[in-house]
Protein backbone atom coordinates (compact mmCIF):
# COMPACT_ATOMS: atom_id res chain seq x y z
CA UNK A 1 0.00 0.00 0.00
CA UNK A 2 1.56 3.35 -0.66
CA UNK A 3 -0.91 6.36 -1.08
CA UNK A 4 -3.96 7.00 1.48
CA UNK A 5 -6.88 9.61 0.52
CA UNK A 6 -8.77 11.16 3.91
CA UNK A 7 -10.97 13.89 2.69
CA UNK A 8 -11.28 16.46 5.67
CA UNK A 9 -13.82 18.95 5.65
CA UNK A 10 -13.22 20.16 8.94
CA UNK A 11 -16.38 18.84 10.61
CA UNK A 12 -15.18 16.67 13.97
CA UNK A 13 -16.18 13.57 12.72
CA UNK A 14 -13.67 13.86 9.45
CA UNK A 15 -11.16 15.48 12.01
CA UNK A 16 -11.76 12.38 14.01
CA UNK A 17 -11.76 10.00 10.45
CA UNK A 18 -7.96 11.41 9.80
CA UNK A 19 -6.56 11.27 13.27
CA UNK A 20 -7.77 7.61 12.98
CA UNK A 21 -5.90 7.06 9.72
CA UNK A 22 -2.71 8.77 11.10
CA UNK A 23 -2.82 5.91 13.81
CA UNK A 24 -4.04 3.51 11.72
CA UNK A 25 -0.87 4.16 9.81
CA UNK A 26 1.56 4.76 12.08
CA UNK A 27 4.82 2.57 11.65
CA UNK A 28 4.24 2.24 7.93
CA UNK A 29 6.60 5.22 6.73
CA UNK A 30 5.95 3.89 3.14
CA UNK A 31 2.28 5.17 3.09
CA UNK A 32 1.82 8.55 1.72
CA UNK A 33 -1.31 10.30 3.65
CA UNK A 34 -3.02 12.58 1.71
CA UNK A 35 -5.02 15.24 3.60
CA UNK A 36 -7.77 16.39 1.08
CA UNK A 37 -9.98 19.31 1.08
CA UNK A 38 -12.81 20.24 -1.92
CA UNK A 39 -14.22 23.63 -1.42
CA UNK A 40 -16.54 25.52 -4.14
CA UNK A 41 -15.49 29.50 -3.36
CA UNK A 42 -12.05 30.42 -4.81
CA UNK A 43 -11.70 32.98 -1.62
CA UNK A 44 -11.90 30.03 0.51
CA UNK A 45 -8.82 28.13 -0.90
CA UNK A 46 -6.25 29.94 0.71
CA UNK A 47 -7.72 29.64 4.54
CA UNK A 48 -9.17 25.97 3.68
CA UNK A 49 -4.81 25.21 2.90
CA UNK A 50 -3.78 26.57 5.70
CA UNK A 51 -6.37 24.75 8.00
CA UNK A 52 -5.24 21.77 6.72
CA UNK A 53 -1.60 22.64 6.86
CA UNK A 54 -2.02 23.06 10.98
CA UNK A 55 -4.14 19.65 10.58
CA UNK A 56 -1.09 17.93 8.84
CA UNK A 57 1.08 19.35 12.74
CA UNK A 58 -0.99 18.04 14.68
CA UNK A 59 -1.25 14.68 12.86
CA UNK A 60 2.93 14.31 12.56
CA UNK A 61 2.82 14.21 16.37
CA UNK A 62 0.43 11.35 16.38
CA UNK A 63 2.22 9.55 12.94
CA UNK A 64 5.26 8.88 11.25
CA UNK A 65 3.07 8.37 8.10
CA UNK A 66 4.06 10.71 4.94
CA UNK A 67 1.48 13.38 4.91
CA UNK A 68 0.46 15.58 2.29
CA UNK A 69 -2.15 17.98 2.00
CA UNK A 70 -4.24 19.40 -1.15
CA UNK A 71 -6.99 21.92 -1.20
CA UNK A 72 -8.71 22.07 -4.53
CA UNK A 73 -12.03 23.62 -6.32
CA UNK A 74 -14.62 21.45 -7.46
CA UNK A 75 -18.17 21.63 -7.83
CA UNK A 76 -18.95 18.01 -7.07
CA UNK A 77 -16.97 16.43 -4.27
CA UNK A 78 -17.39 13.30 -5.52
CA UNK A 79 -16.59 13.35 -8.71
CA UNK A 80 -13.32 15.39 -7.93
CA UNK A 81 -12.13 12.55 -5.62
CA UNK A 82 -12.53 9.67 -8.03
CA UNK A 83 -10.19 12.40 -10.31
CA UNK A 84 -7.97 12.31 -7.73
CA UNK A 85 -7.86 8.90 -6.48
CA UNK A 86 -7.26 7.43 -10.11
CA UNK A 87 -4.65 10.22 -10.88
CA UNK A 88 -2.90 9.11 -7.75
CA UNK A 89 -3.32 5.52 -8.17
CA UNK A 90 -4.54 5.57 -4.49
CA UNK A 91 -5.16 2.60 -2.45
CA UNK A 92 -7.56 3.28 -0.40
CA UNK A 93 -10.08 6.11 1.15
CA UNK A 94 -10.67 6.85 4.54
CA UNK A 95 -13.73 8.40 5.45
CA UNK A 96 -15.96 9.59 8.78
CA UNK A 97 -19.69 9.28 8.19
CA UNK A 98 -21.56 12.69 8.22
CA UNK A 99 -24.90 13.43 9.58
CA UNK A 100 -26.70 12.41 13.37
CA UNK A 101 -29.82 10.98 11.52
CA UNK A 102 -31.17 6.93 11.39
CA UNK A 103 -27.48 5.45 10.18
CA UNK A 104 -29.98 4.46 7.07
CA UNK A 105 -30.58 8.18 6.07
CA UNK A 106 -26.52 8.45 6.99
CA UNK A 107 -25.81 5.50 4.53
CA UNK A 108 -27.89 6.53 1.44
CA UNK A 109 -26.98 10.49 1.79
CA UNK A 110 -23.32 10.77 3.18
CA UNK A 111 -20.38 11.12 0.82
CA UNK A 112 -18.87 8.52 2.82
CA UNK A 113 -21.33 6.03 1.52
CA UNK A 114 -21.48 7.56 -2.36
CA UNK A 115 -17.81 6.84 -2.28
CA UNK A 116 -17.87 3.74 -0.96
CA UNK A 117 -20.38 2.48 -3.35
CA UNK A 118 -18.69 3.54 -6.40
CA UNK A 119 -16.04 1.07 -7.56
CA UNK A 120 -12.81 2.87 -8.01
CA UNK A 121 -11.21 2.20 -4.79
CA UNK A 122 -11.45 0.60 -1.17
CA UNK A 123 -13.17 2.68 1.54
CA UNK A 124 -12.67 2.69 4.94
CA UNK A 125 -15.82 4.29 6.80
CA UNK A 126 -14.83 5.26 10.18
CA UNK A 127 -17.70 5.36 12.50
CA UNK A 128 -18.76 8.89 14.40
CA UNK A 129 -16.51 9.07 17.58
CA UNK A 130 -14.53 5.79 17.05
CA UNK A 131 -11.57 5.35 18.53
CA UNK A 132 -8.48 3.67 17.85
CA UNK A 133 -7.48 0.41 18.47
CA UNK A 134 -4.50 -1.63 17.07
CA UNK A 135 -5.77 -3.81 14.15
CA UNK A 136 -5.54 -7.27 15.63
CA UNK A 137 -8.77 -9.57 14.41
CA UNK A 138 -10.35 -8.33 11.31
CA UNK A 139 -13.64 -9.87 10.35
CA UNK A 140 -14.31 -10.59 6.45
CA UNK A 141 -18.13 -11.41 6.03
CA UNK A 142 -18.80 -13.80 2.83
CA UNK A 143 -22.06 -15.03 1.15
CA UNK A 144 -20.06 -17.75 0.24
CA UNK A 145 -20.96 -17.98 -3.26
CA UNK A 146 -18.49 -17.61 -6.15
CA UNK A 147 -15.47 -16.83 -4.34
CA UNK A 148 -13.12 -16.84 -6.63
CA UNK A 149 -14.98 -14.50 -8.48
CA UNK A 150 -16.62 -12.45 -5.87
CA UNK A 151 -13.44 -11.78 -3.80
CA UNK A 152 -11.02 -8.98 -4.68
CA UNK A 153 -8.40 -10.61 -2.92
CA UNK A 154 -5.22 -7.71 -3.83
CA UNK A 155 -7.05 -4.99 -1.75
CA UNK A 156 -8.00 -7.13 0.20
CA UNK A 157 -4.59 -8.83 1.48
CA UNK A 158 -3.03 -5.28 0.99
CA UNK A 159 -5.00 -4.21 4.16
CA UNK A 160 -4.13 -7.64 5.82
CA UNK A 161 -0.78 -7.55 4.88
CA UNK A 162 0.07 -4.07 6.86
CA UNK A 163 -1.52 -5.32 10.07
CA UNK A 164 -1.18 -9.20 10.06
CA UNK A 165 -4.01 -9.50 11.90
CA UNK A 166 -5.78 -12.90 13.08
CA UNK A 167 -8.42 -13.19 10.11
CA UNK A 168 -12.21 -14.36 10.89
CA UNK A 169 -14.49 -15.71 8.30
CA UNK A 170 -18.49 -15.40 8.66
CA UNK A 171 -21.49 -16.46 6.56
CA UNK A 172 -24.62 -15.90 8.25
CA UNK A 173 -27.07 -17.88 6.64
CA UNK A 174 -30.66 -19.62 7.96
CA UNK A 175 -29.96 -22.50 6.18
CA UNK A 176 -27.15 -23.58 7.89
CA UNK A 177 -27.71 -27.25 9.60
CA UNK A 178 -25.92 -29.10 11.29
CA UNK A 179 -23.32 -29.99 8.39
CA UNK A 180 -22.76 -27.50 5.73
CA UNK A 181 -23.80 -28.28 1.95
CA UNK A 182 -20.95 -30.39 -0.56
CA UNK A 183 -21.49 -26.58 -2.25
CA UNK A 184 -20.68 -24.40 0.71
CA UNK A 185 -17.88 -27.23 1.84
CA UNK A 186 -16.18 -26.52 -1.59
CA UNK A 187 -16.65 -22.73 -1.31
CA UNK A 188 -14.80 -22.77 1.88
CA UNK A 189 -11.98 -24.81 0.88
CA UNK A 190 -11.55 -22.31 -2.30
CA UNK A 191 -11.43 -19.77 0.28
CA UNK A 192 -8.89 -21.23 2.64
CA UNK A 193 -6.63 -21.52 -0.31
CA UNK A 194 -7.24 -17.56 -1.07
CA UNK A 195 -6.29 -16.43 2.02
CA UNK A 196 -4.10 -19.54 3.60
CA UNK A 197 -1.14 -17.14 4.22
CA UNK A 198 -3.59 -15.74 6.86
CA UNK A 199 -4.48 -19.19 8.87
CA UNK A 200 -7.80 -18.05 8.63
CA UNK A 201 -10.50 -19.13 10.94
CA UNK A 202 -13.98 -19.91 9.61
CA UNK A 203 -17.52 -19.77 11.61
CA UNK A 204 -20.65 -20.24 10.35
CA UNK A 205 -23.92 -18.81 11.93
CA UNK A 206 -27.43 -20.58 11.38
CA UNK A 207 -29.06 -16.69 11.77
CA UNK A 208 -31.61 -15.00 9.81
CA UNK A 209 -30.75 -10.95 10.41
CA UNK A 210 -27.47 -10.78 8.99
CA UNK A 211 -26.62 -7.40 10.17
CA UNK A 212 -27.30 -8.40 13.88
CA UNK A 213 -25.10 -11.05 13.94
CA UNK A 214 -22.33 -9.83 12.13
CA UNK A 215 -22.61 -7.10 15.11
CA UNK A 216 -22.59 -9.68 18.12
CA UNK A 217 -19.95 -11.55 16.68
CA UNK A 218 -17.85 -8.67 16.14
CA UNK A 219 -18.34 -7.73 19.71
CA UNK A 220 -17.56 -11.22 20.95
CA UNK A 221 -14.66 -11.39 19.29
CA UNK A 222 -13.24 -8.02 19.87
CA UNK A 223 -13.05 -7.23 15.91
CA UNK A 224 -11.07 -4.16 15.07
CA UNK A 225 -11.93 -4.20 11.64
CA UNK A 226 -14.84 -5.44 9.09
CA UNK A 227 -14.44 -6.19 5.79
CA UNK A 228 -16.99 -6.23 3.23
CA UNK A 229 -17.32 -6.70 -0.05
CA UNK A 230 -20.34 -4.78 -1.82
CA UNK A 231 -22.42 -6.82 -4.37
CA UNK A 232 -25.13 -4.40 -6.08
CA UNK A 233 -27.21 -7.53 -6.20
CA UNK A 234 -26.34 -9.95 -3.33
CA UNK A 235 -28.49 -10.40 -0.51
CA UNK A 236 -25.34 -9.37 1.39
CA UNK A 237 -25.93 -5.95 0.32
CA UNK A 238 -28.76 -5.62 2.69
CA UNK A 239 -26.41 -4.55 5.20
CA UNK A 240 -25.88 -0.97 4.03
CA UNK A 241 -29.42 -0.79 3.68
CA UNK A 242 -31.00 -2.49 6.88
CA UNK A 243 -31.70 -0.56 10.40
CA UNK A 244 -29.79 -3.00 12.01
CA UNK A 245 -26.56 -1.82 10.59
CA UNK A 246 -26.39 1.20 13.30
CA UNK A 247 -25.23 -1.60 16.11
CA UNK A 248 -22.39 -1.91 13.06
CA UNK A 249 -21.38 1.64 12.39
CA UNK A 250 -22.25 3.79 16.03
CA UNK A 251 -23.10 0.97 18.89
CA UNK A 252 -19.67 -1.32 18.13
CA UNK A 253 -17.90 1.00 16.87
CA UNK A 254 -16.23 -1.00 14.04
CA UNK A 255 -14.89 0.53 11.02
CA UNK A 256 -16.01 -1.00 7.57
CA UNK A 257 -13.58 -1.44 4.93
CA UNK A 258 -15.70 -1.89 1.52
CA UNK A 259 -14.54 -3.34 -0.97
CA UNK A 260 -15.97 -4.11 -4.44
CA UNK A 261 -15.77 -7.86 -6.57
Amino acid sequence: MNTAIVPVDFSEISLNAARFAAQLFNGHEQIEMLLYHCYEKDEEGENRLESLLKLKEELATITNATISVLAEQGDDFVEELEKLSRHRQTDIIVMGITGKSAIAQVFMGSNAIKVAETKYCPVIIVPQDCEYRDVKNVLFTTDLVNVYKATPTLPIKKVLNIFQPQLHIVNVNEEHYVALTEEYEAEKTRLMEMFAEYKPEFYFLRLFDIDEAINQFAEDKNIDLIISVHKEHSRFHRIFKSSHTKKLAYQSRVPLLVVHE
